[in-house]
């Protein structure tokens, strides 16, 4: 989706929509600590979010990376800046062509910055000089596919700035000029240089009127973090800050809290008086930290900590060609970044191509957290039991079979049942407990916002050794409700459903609206869900002893000759899914 079409949503519905810009980190950690913050941010709802372009292209590999995770794995519309700094033809359409089969549909059109150690702008061969070149191309090559954002300087830009007297009137209008001819050549919003004097950005809007400019003027707020980094910034862009700014900032200066606190502060004010005018968008230039956009925002009434509210149980996907999904089997919960990676390219959901578990897309969880907690001495089967009876205690925040972060909160209600059947050496990987009527703004269980009611039929899976599945089994046939799909690392099952049977387990009833049902339990997709699951023993667990270690070893037979049981109970009203295992 465009973001000139998410901005006009939001004011459609009378929201004001905010977006958060990024920046690509230098190492492989950074990019990675970046990504659990977005995820952290964009859990707040953002309208969009963009990824900035090094310049001179010195990260456009990690940008490109870092713009397809944004929107296929963290789902958030995503503008990705492009500049024209060493940039060749070839290599501008390598990046637009990229990123249009990733699914994304909008581009930050700018000339960009000298190469580092340049002090101007030099046209590389075969490139653009500016970015209305950038614009014209972008349309006359693509058409109507890409939404073009690009930048407006409500000082002028930085290169006709001259010291503290800022720019010429005569500058200022020819720079006002040409921006109108950026939009006029297809450019649907304009994104603003960062500003301290909101009433230098209100005449800014005023003046683009007055020319004719009549799309979005999106305000760029970057919020003060730390004194230095405020000085630097400044300073590079040549931006006018108010006195009472100065006079604030000068007794703190060397007091990072006392700055944040005043980077806030400040933040808020300018933001309130920029949508007191009636302006209802804001982009926060958050330099990959999100503390202080974050608190602005919930100072603004614009997000809440305790109401972060679900559309769907899981995030809806943003790609343009996959954005009529509406379904997904629950088999992928804890795990949203393998299901988006193995459908990517699908047609229709929930059926389609599965992509391969042996695939290194999939990775080895080898990661610190994982190798803290669960690299530890296991001398017998009750020791793996162990981990997972602390995973679902909270003692533990990481598992070989989540990508999530410790326990979803709906699992508080069912915590204490499941501890006692990993106890048992039934070791669950999933779950979700029966809901009946559930208000959909529910902390816990909602999604799909107010005004709506919410249903789950109870549902857990789990590995555990063929002896305990048949002793299971023989006690489920006392309940009626309970449906089970059960099988091996080497593919031999056993169920009581029909081979194609699909069955909803989670829906809500809205207003206005047809029923949706979000998750399903079908025989297809876990039969291929299954050699994922297996493999997690091995690649996800196993490895992280060393190569002839007995506990790798033990996991390793685990994975042989375990299985993995999917377990719903259809009485959502008043069944009980646990009760099966009490006797066992």
């Amino acid at each position: 989706m465009k973001v000139i079409e998410k901005i006009q949503e939001a004011a459609a519905n009378g929201r004001t929509a905010f977006s958060f810009e990024y920046f690509p980190p230098k190492t492989e950690e950074g990019v990675e600590n970046l990504f659990e913050r977005m995820d952290r941010m964009v859990a707040h709802g953002p309208n969009f979010c963009d990824i900035t372009w090094g310049a001179g292209g010195s990260t456009a590999d990690v940008t490109l990376d870092i713009a397809n995770r944004m929107q296929n794995m963290v789902c958030v519309e995503t503008m990705m800046h492009l500049t024209c700094t060493n940039m060749p033809v070839e290599k501008i359409d390598n990046a637009l062509d990229t990123i249009k089969s990733n699914g994304i549909q909008n581009v930050l059109a700018l000339r960009g910055d000298p190469p580092h150690g340049q002090d101007k702008f030099v046209q590389v061969a075969g490139g653009f000089s500016c970015a209305l070149d950038l614009v014209e191309h972008i349309k006359a090559k693509y058409g109507d596919y890409f939404g073009i954002t690009v930048a407006g300087y409500p000082e002028a830009h930085p290169e006709v700035i001259l010291g503290e007297e800022g720019a010429t009137e005569e500058a200022y209008s020819k720079d006002l000029a040409y921006l109108k001819r950026k939009v006029d050549a297809g450019a649907d919003v304009i994104v603003t240089q960062l500003f301290y004097d909101t009433d230098i950005f209100l005449k800014f809007v005023n003046d683009c009127r007055q020319v004719g400019i009549t799309c979005p003027i999106v305000p760029g707020i970057m919020p003060i973090n730390n004194y230095k980094g405020f000085v630097r910034m400044t300073g590079f862009c040549k931006t006018k800050i108010p006195a009472e700014i100065t006079a604030a900032l000068d007794p703190i200066k060397d007091n990072e809290e006392a700055v944040k606190a005043y980077g806030i502060h400040l933040g808020t004010e300018m933001c309130k008086k920029i949508l007191a005018s009636g302006i209802k968008t804001l982009h926060l230039y958050t330099l990959n930290m999100e503390k202080t956009a974050l608190a602005i925002l919930m100072n603004l009434g614009l997000i809440e900590e305790s109401k972060l509210s679900r559309t769907l149980p899981w995030r809806p996907p943003t790609n343009v060609f996959r954005v009529k999904e509406d379904v997904r089997p629950i088999f992928w919960a804890n795990r949203p970044k393998s299901y988006i990676s193995r459908t990517t390219g699908w047609d229709q959901y929930p059926h389609g191509r599965w992509g391969d578990s042996r695939n290194p897309s999939y990775g080895a969880l080898n990661d610190h957290q994982l190798q803290e907690e669960w690299a530890v001495p296991l001398k017998s089967v009750q020791d793996i039991n162990e981990r997972f009876v602390n995973f679902c205690e909270g003692k533990l925040k990481s598992s070989p079979w989540s990508e999530l972060d410790g326990l979803q909160p709906e699992t508080t209600i069912i915590d204490d049942q499941l501890v006692k059947i990993n106890s048992k050496g039934f070791l669950t990987i999933n779950s979700q407990p029966a809901v009946n009527a559930e208000k959909s703004d529910s902390p816990s269980v909602g999604w799909g916002g107010p005004g709506g009611y919410v249903y789950q039929k109870a549902y857990v899976e789990f590995f555990c050794a063929k002896e305990k599945l048949g002793q299971l089994i023989e006690k489920s046939k006392a309940f009626p409700s309970l449906t089970y799909i059960a099988v091996n690392k080497e593919g031999e099952s056993i169920s009581n459903i029909p081979a194609n049977a699909v069955n909803a387990v989670t829906w809500g009833v809205f207003p206005g609206k047809e029923i949706i049902q979000p998750t399903v339990v079908d025989s297809a997709s876990f039969m291929v869900w299954k050699d994922e699951a297996f493999e997690i023993w091995s690649r996800g667990w196993a490895c992280l002893f060393p190569e002839g270690d007995s506990s790798r070893e033990l996991l390793e037979q685990i994975q042989k000759s375990y299985y993995l049981v999917s377990l719903v109970d259809n009485d959502y009203i008043s069944g009980d899914l646990f009760a099966a295992f009490k006797e066992i």
